[in-house]
């Protein structure tokens, strides 16, 4: 193999697809978030078996992003946009049929002004303070948007990791106050706030991190592999030095195979002398530095010396590598390089 190959397991995503889908109960929709290319595994793909699948509405981050999965999609599914109706994106908005979660005041002046009549949802500060109107603001406008129609009424938790974090039940607390009694359909829970139970599934749920393998959903099936080529293996004496500011000194005569990734491609310099590789199933830990193309694993306990090494596999999945780097598995997922090649498995609903 010339290059590093990413395998994509659709069939895993569709099957965490379904059981958060489970989770969030039979009442209520369970949506897909899909940006940032589908957290850096390819949007149009993923969300073909997806939509193949049941799935029909569907969020990213920027109206960029709506506008290309638009044209993979086709017309039907729904395209919500989290960062809501920016300036300079009204013609986009309206050509491509996506739906912007309104954040702000002038988001929905901008919107009622240029596109009304036109589908969107509002974003409520619940009490993260990133994004979404604000409670006093909403409360002195509520009846006029309201009157309006919006598709959706929606708040994001901050805490949703830590189950027993009191920063849950207060924002959940908040948005019920804000919307109850409103008839909008609302929007609560992303995957951690599935996992805290149906109390914050309200009636559309919108997993992201989930659908592919990551933390807080711990019963999540692996969805990536990622193998790296071999372009060298040498022999290294006891006392010599290996990699940029010779930071990994061989304790004893070595073999060290020089492999092709590095920081270009997504692995961070934390995981510098700081990480395993693995020879199907054997552990190989890296040393030295992380540089941009290249990084050295000691094989010298191999008895054969592979073609490639796996760095994300059953055996370490994207949060172990991530706890090895210092990050979380979002991270490791969205820093996956453009010079993998990508390879699909599975995917029929």
């Amino acid at each position: 193999m010339s290059s590093a190959l990413l395998q994509i397991d659709l069939d895993a995503v569709l099957a965490n697809w379904r059981a958060l889908d489970v989770a969030s109960g039979a009442a209520c929709e369970t949506a897909a978030v899909v940006k940032a290319d589908a957290y850096g595994l390819g949007a149009a793909r993923v969300t073909g078996a997806l939509r193949a699948a049941g799935v029909r509405k569907f969020f990213v981050a920027q109206a960029e992003e709506g506008a290309a999965l638009r044209q993979a999609l086709g017309n039907g599914p729904e395209i919500f946009l989290l960062s809501g109706h920016m300036a300079g994106q009204t013609e986009l908005i309206a050509g491509r049929a996506l739906t912007p979660i309104l954040n702000s005041l002038e988001q929905v002046t901008r919107h009622f002004e240029t596109l009304p009549g036109v589908s969107f949802g509002v974003q409520l500060d619940s009490g993260m303070n990133r994004l979404g109107v604000e409670a006093g603001e909403w409360e002195a406008i509520a009846p006029i948007v309201i009157g309006a129609g919006p598709k959706l009424l929606l708040s994001h938790l901050a805490c949703s990791d830590e189950p027993e974090h009191p920063a849950n039940a207060a924002q959940l607390a908040e948005f019920r106050r804000l919307t109850d009694g409103t008839g909008v359909p609302r929007s609560f829970a992303a995957t951690g706030g599935i996992l805290l139970g149906r109390a914050y599934c309200f009636d559309l749920t919108r997993p992201g991190i989930g659908l592919y393998g990551g933390a807080p959903f711990t019963a999540a099936r692996p969805v990536v592999r990622l193998s790296l080529p071999l372009v060298q293996v040498r022999e290294v004496l006891a006392g010599e030095y290996v990699g940029y500011g010779y930071a990994w000194q061989a304790a004893e005569d070595s073999r060290i195979a020089t492999v092709s990734a590095g920081y270009a491609d997504g692995l961070m310099r934390t995981l510098s002398s700081n990480a395993t590789l693995w020879a199907d199933g054997t552990p190989c830990p890296l040393v030295g530095r992380v540089s941009m193309d290249l990084i050295t694993v000691d094989v010298t306990h191999l008895r054969e010396i592979p073609e490639t090494l796996d760095i994300l596999c059953p055996e370490q999945g994207i949060e172990a590598l991530a706890k090895a780097a210092g990050t979380i598995g979002y991270e490791i997922l969205t820093a996956l390089g453009p010079r993998y090649a990508r390879h699909y498995n599975g995917g029929a609903p």
